[in-house]
């Protein structure tokens, strides 16, 4: 089955949740913004899903660094960022290097990405 970043979107949403979230944000989830803390494990799974690279950027407040942000670039070169509804106005996302993914899995998240990896592997048609 082919599947596009359109399909993928709603099916990572419904997958989300505060034991996807990135333990570090998880005081900042809510389900009005279940996007937040979801950036890492998204990444993979999309990078799963439809190959290409994971981007790493800055994310800062007032000039200041205060997180680091995932995204995609899928191989049509295209960047996608399908998490990019968690920032507030005053959070800009900034730079963007690619990351290169470890070949034994996230170090960070691993739990996280595990679970939200099975639920959008089981939603699929």
């Amino acid at each position: 089955m082919l599947l596009n970043v359109d399909e993928l979107r709603p099916l990572l949403r419904a997958a989300w949740g505060p034991d996807t979230c990135d333990p570090a944000s998880l005081d900042e989830w809510r389900p009005d913004n279940p996007a937040r803390g979801q950036c890492g494990t998204t990444a993979l799974v999309v990078q799963d899903l439809l190959g290409g690279d994971l981007i790493l950027g800055e994310v800062h407040v007032d000039g200041a660094r205060t997180s680091y942000h995932y995204w995609n670039r899928l191989p049509d070169g295209t960047e996608t960022d399908l998490t990019a509804e968690q920032f507030g106005p005053d959070e800009i996302v900034s730079g963007g290097t690619v990351q290169q993914r470890p070949p034994e899995g996230p170090r960070r998240c691993r739990e996280q990405y595990t679970l939200l990896r099975q639920r959008v592997l089981a939603a699929l048609p």
